[in-house]
């Protein structure tokens, strides 16, 4: 394990950088406007729909979800198409527990004062939704850098965005109260993109917090109750548990490799998803891995509802979610 000296990543305002930044976006003009539930407009009256209609879908290609609890909605990060084809596609639709459609693109109505390109992971802290997105990596060759989005919760505003010019892509992202980011960069097999986890300050400082090996293509991660960070590997089944200065403190072993998504309960329960093997896995503290669903196609970053004790589980190019109840 390599620790590595601080970097100040750039951060960005209302999508105006508060430095020069070489390649950053500038988001499309116009305001903001959240998208509202589904329904029509009539006499540019907005009406929703009857209550006894159910609606399934706005999802394309979906990464990640995070449970607000304010709501009582589930939020699904949508990455929409590829950089390559249609630049700033990303968007956030809402959905009921039973995941019927709320509203189709909550953030993502409009693309005026919004940039959301290829959004990975998700996470709720203090009334901000945080994704792990990029820059770059579009047609005409422009390189792919790491940008975490941070909304406002009630309106689904951009509130800032923080660059981190040092890391092509982040996958999956975890919060702490404070507001430091954990952010796993998955790498690649052939080492041209390191495997590393970062943590990222509150005030946009940006270091890599772990190094290479136990690191194995890192994927999912999130906080345990004491703080620690945990993380899955796509690589091996080993479930790595890190301090907050990046000591290695456990290694478990999950029911399968190639995990993807990772939730933790406060009684420290934590639920794995395969996204290769297609098993969701629950291990308990002290006791061995077991799965409680299986074959699930393409079973990604996921969430969990206290309210209904349910995991959501997008499922990438399938474009809709699985819900488990527990």
């Amino acid at each position: 394990m390599r620790q590595w000296p601080g970097a100040m990543a750039a951060i960005l305002w209302g999508g105006v950088a508060a430095g020069p930044v070489a390649g950053a976006q500038d988001a499309p003009p116009g305001a903001f406007e959240a998208g509202a539930p589904l329904g029509v407009t009539v006499d540019g009256r907005h009406q929703p729909m009857s209550s006894n209609v159910r609606v399934f879908g706005a999802i394309v290609s979906a990464e990640s979800c995070i449970y607000d609890r304010s709501r009582r909605l589930i939020m699904v990060v949508s990455r929409g198409a590829a950089q390559t084809e249609a630049p700033n596609d990303g968007f956030v639709s809402l959905l009921n527990p039973d995941g019927s459609v709320h509203t189709a693109k909550w953030i993502g109505a409009s693309r005026a004062g919004l940039i959301l390109n290829q959004p990975f992971g998700s996470d709720i802290q203090g009334g901000r939704l945080y994704l792990a997105d990029s820059d770059g990596g579009t047609a005409d060759g422009a390189a792919r850098v790491s940008v975490i989005r941070v909304f406002d919760v009630a309106s689904g505003a951009p509130v800032r965005a923080i660059r981190v010019p040092d890391s092509p892509w982040f996958n999956d992202i975890a919060v702490a109260p404070d507001g430091t980011i954990y952010a796993t960069q998955t790498g690649s097999p052939d080492g041209r993109v390191p495997m590393r986890v970062y943590r990222i300050d509150a005030d946009g400082t940006a270091r890599v917090l772990v190094d290479g090996a136990p690191l194995s293509l890192p994927n999912g991660i999130a906080l345990d109750p004491d703080g620690n960070i945990v993380v899955v590997n796509l690589g091996n089944r080993d479930v790595l548990t890190f301090s907050p200065s990046g000591k290695l403190l456990n290694t478990e072993q999950a029911a399968q490799s190639g995990n993807d998504g990772l939730v933790i309960l406060p009684d420290g329960t934590r639920y794995i998803s395969s996204v290769r093997e297609g098993g969701i896995q629950r291990m308990r503290p002290g006791r061995p891995a077991e799965l409680i669903a299986r074959n699930i196609p393409s079973a990604a970053s996921m969430c969990h509802d206290p309210d209904r004790n349910q995991l959501i589980i997008p499922m990438n190019p399938n474009n809709a979610v699985a819900i488990v109840r527990l």
